[in-house]
C-alpha cells in the first residue's frame, strides 16, 4: 500500500460528513450532523404555524345569534364561522330548532353558533344593536305617496262623505260633514240609488238622482275630475252637488232645503 502524505486530509463527500459513528462498546449509534445554518432555517418554518395553533387553542369560542337566509345551509354556516365540530356540532346545538332534519332550515330561522372568530360574535353584535337606516330621500321630481292616496273607506254612507271630503280638501270646494250629512238625509235619506220620477224635472225628462238628487245637466256640469261618470256613484254624486251648491251658495252647508 502506498504511504499518503502525513498531513493530507482524506476527502469525504458531503453526504458522508452527515453522520459518524460512535464506539458504544460494540454498538454503533448514527447520530446526524447538522450545520448551523440549516438548523436556523428550519427553525422559522415551524414557529409560525406552532405558535398559530397555540393561540387558537387558547382561545375561546363566543356564541352569536345567526339568522338563516335562503340558500343557507348548517355546512355552509359551520365552515362560515369556524364552529368546532363542523356542521354536526352546530345541529346539535340547535337541534331543538332545526327539527329532525337537519337539510330542513328555513329563512329567519334563529341559531347559536359558537365561532372562533373573535371579531364575529362583535360585528354580529354590533349589527343587531345598529339603528335602522333611514328611508333613502327620492329624487326631486318623483311622486310620493301621501296619507291619503293609501287610505281606505268604509262602503257606507260614513265613508263616502269621508272620501268625498278628501277629494274636496284637494280641489277647494267648501263643505262639512254636518252640512253633507243634512242635505243627504233630507234629499234622499242615504239611498244613492234614489230617484225622483214626478217633480216638474222628471217631467223634462231630467229626473234627480242619487244621494244628493243632482239631475244630469247639472251633474255633468260640475262633475269633479277623479270621480266615476256615474251620477248614482256615491262619492261622484256628492263632490258634485257639493262643487255645485259652492258655486250657488258658497257652500253645501249653506243649503238648508231644495236647492
Amino acid at each position: 500500500m502506498a504511504r499518503r502524505g502525513k498531513h493530507r486530509r482524506i476527502r469525504t463527500s458531503p453526504l458522508t460528513r452527515g453522520v459518524v459513528a460512535v464506539g458504544t462498546g460494540g454498538a454503533a449509534l448514527t447520530l446526524p450532523l447538522l450545520g448551523a445554518t440549516h438548523a436556523s432555517a428550519a427553525e422559522p418554518q415551524s414557529a409560525p404555524a406552532a405558535a398559530q395553533s397555540v393561540r387558537q387553542a387558547a382561545q375561546p369560542a363566543k356564541s352569536l345569534t345567526y339568522t338563516v337566509v335562503k340558500g343557507d345551509t348548517l355546512y355552509r354556516i359551520a365552515d362560515k364561522y369556524d364552529v368546532s365540530g363542523g356542521w354536526k356540532q352546530l345541529y346539535k346545538d340547535n337541534r331543538a330548532a332545526v327539527g329532525d332534519s337537519p337539510k330542513l332550515i328555513h329563512p329567519g330561522l334563529k341559531l347559536k353558533v359558537k365561532t372562533a372568530k373573535a371579531d364575529a360574535a362583535e360585528k354580529q353584535a354590533t349589527k343587531s344593536s345598529a339603528p335602522a337606516k333611514p328611508a333613502t330621500k327620492p329624487a326631486t321630481g318623483v311622486a310620493q305617496a301621501t296619507p291619503a292616496s293609501a287610505k281606505t273607506y268604509a262602503n257606507n254612507l260614513d265613508g263616502w262623505i269621508r272620501e268625498a271630503l278628501d277629494i274636496m280638501a284637494q280641489k277647494g270646494i267648501p263643505g262639512s260633514y254636518d252640512g253633507i250629512y243634512r242635505n243627504i238625509m233630507r234629499e234622499s235619506s242615504g239611498n244613492p240609488q234614489a230617484i225622483n220620477n214626478w217633480d216638474s224635472n222628471a217631467v223634462a225628462g231630467t229626473p234627480s238622482k242619487g244621494l244628493l238628487q243632482v239631475i244630469d245637466p247639472t251633474f255633468a256640469a260640475y262633475h269633479v275630475a277623479g270621480t266615476s261618470f256615474d251620477p248614482y256613484d256615491p262619492v261622484a254624486n256628492i263632490t258634485a252637488a257639493c262643487n255645485y251648491a259652492a258655486a250657488r251658495y258658497g257652500s253645501i252647508d249653506n243649503v238648508n232645503g231644495p236647492y
